[in-house]
């Protein structure tokens, strides 16, 4: 079977900042396509217990900004033509101005910034910052959007659209049914490529979703993979590797 491209989700700093390294490169061995590295936040309006649990554990650190893109250069100078997408909130962004947050991170490594709290409509600039700096806004279409926003959406010329692929909170289990496929060709409509995840866990959802998809996104499935052998390196590194050949359809 072709391997399946995937983008795998983890937290910039969980649980510590060397083994948030060893996760990140496992993640690669095992076939992860583009990381999306989420700078921790305290108020988070789409992670589910898992993240949310992992972004407390980073912040209680005194886990900066600058800490998490110091974080995504080193993955950037270790994997130089990885994809790397930054996925945050709105206020990190906007509060040290959206054009120079921006920069910094195209100089970090960053090439898509994932933001769900910025509508695509209403972006702070968002989306011109990203493109002056040589990187993609990759706005976050959701089935509680109607139909006429999401028709918006997708004719509105972003190359990538993320489909979250149900409502509500990441990390519960979902269920890739004839209405998911559905969506997925409603966000595509205006020939932007999707990217489509929520509660991926296993390899037989993504085999599934991949025919759809030009990424199958997981995440909540590594953090909590993590969390589970934050106290060892070497199982860490091997099951999270193993996690993502898995999802890859290499297992």
């Amino acid at each position: 079977m072709e391997k399946i491209k995937l983008m795998a989700h983890l937290v910039a700093g969980y649980p510590t900042n060397e083994l948030s390294l060893q996760a990140a490169r496992a993640l690669v061995q095992g076939g992860a396509d583009i990381l999306e590295v989420q700078l921790p936040f305290s108020d988070p309006s789409a992670d589910g217990p898992a993240i949310q649990s992992a972004c407390t554990t980073v912040l209680s650190r005194g886990y900066k900004t600058r800490d998490g893109l110091a974080f995504i250069e080193k993955i950037h100078a270790e994997f130089p033509k990885l994809s790397i997408y930054l996925m945050s909130y709105g206020s990190l962004v906007y509060t040290p101005g959206v054009e120079n947050f921006c920069k910094q991170a195209a100089e970090s490594g960053v090439t898509g910034m994932i933001i769900p709290d910025l509508p695509f409509d209403h972006d702070e600039g968002l989306t011109q910052a990203c493109r002056k700096n040589g990187m993609e806004n990759i706005p976050v279409a959701a089935p509680s959007m109607s139909c006429e926003r999401l028709k918006k959406m997708a004719l509105a010329g972003f190359p990538y659209i993320y489909a979250a692929l149900r409502t509500g909170i990441t990390g519960s289990d979902t269920k890739i049914d004839d209405g998911t496929i559905d969506f997925i060709k409603q966000v595509a409509q205006g020939g932007s490529k999707v990217y489509g995840g929520f509660g991926i866990s296993s390899g037989a959802q993504s085999k599934l979703l991949a025919p759809y998809v030009e990424a199958v996104v997981a995440g909540s499935v590594f953090v909590r993979t993590i969390s589970e052998n934050a106290g060892d390196g070497e199982a860490l590194f091997a099951k999270v590797k193993a996690k993502a050949l898995e999802i890859t359809g290499q297992a």
